[in-house]
């Protein structure tokens, strides 16, 4: 069976969902320039990922601020792709109430997404580790640029980037909403993770617990196979617009929402 054949099973369950919710990975990002962790280029093959702890950046922060820039200087210019757009008309559409995500890059906000849990936080602010202030990454950055460390401009303490490092525990508001809708929800669509991480990777374990059905769109390995009901092993943005569009078929509502906006000028 050709995944575009699962697609047609993932719309019909969608299709009659009561509530449901998105998480996504570093694998809905890809298609956008983003690489991900664990694949053959990803991050963790080119820099250790040791790190990337809070104990490391504690030790070395100039070391770990110069890292996140060459690794992220050009966040600002990478764009959603079709999964992010995708995602977005299914829930203008009503179909999925949240999107929960392990992302930092906050492309699903771009793309037009209301509702976004964002676990591991973002990259558009340092935060101070004293007052817990936030910056505008642009700031910090051009400290970094000039060899300075950043620091807070009011109480003196050391910004950092303003994302969950390993070591670090999740924002509580976060997980607590991402738990929160688990419950209450009938249907998860997991795009891009892995499931390797924890405790991002419990949000399907509650839904599945409730009776609830999981889907799963991801090119590569997935972990928790047990309690995935239907997988899609296809790159997001392929498989999440035409997703989106059998779903919307299904319940009778326009489809064209659904594929990434074109530039009319």
């Amino acid at each position: 069976m050709s995944w575009r054949d699962l697609v047609e099973e993932a719309a019909e369950i969608l299709a009659g969902s009561r509530h449901a919710i998105v998480l996504t990975g570093a694998g809905i990002s890809t298609a956008s320039g983003i690489p991900d962790f664990r694949g053959k280029d990803g991050l963790w093959r080119k820099i250790p990922s040791y790190k990337f702890t809070i104990e490391y950046f504690m030790e070395n922060p100039m070391e770990v601020w110069k890292l996140y820039y060459e690794r992220f200087k050009a966040m600002g210019r990478v764009k959603p792709n079709p999964g992010h757009y995708a995602l977005t008309a299914l829930e203008k559409a009503g179909v999925i109430k949240a999107i929960i995500t392990q992302n930092i890059d906050g492309l699903h906000q771009a793309a037009g997404s209301q509702r976004v849990i964002e676990l591991h936080g973002n990259f558009r602010h340092a935060v101070c580790l004293s007052c817990r202030r936030l910056y505008p990454i642009e700031k910090a950055f051009e400290k970094v640029i000039n060899g300075e460390l950043p620091r807070c401009e009011y109480c003196g303490g050391l910004l950092k980037p303003n994302v969950v490092l390993f070591g670090e525990p999740l924002p509580a508001k976060a997980i607590n909403e991402a738990f929160m809708l688990a419950e209450r929800s009938d249907v998860i669509l997991v795009a891009g993770s892995s499931l390797y991480v924890s405790p991002a990777n419990q949000v399907p374990v509650i839904v599945k617990a409730r009776g609830g059905r999981v889907i799963a769109v991801n090119l590569g390995e997935i972990f928790m196979r047990d309690i995935i009901d239907l997988f899609i092993e296809a790159p997001t943005e392929q498989a999440l617009p035409l997703l989106c569009e059998k779903t919307l078929e299904k319940r009778g509502q326009d489809p064209s929402i659904c594929r990434e906006p074109r530039d009319s000028s």
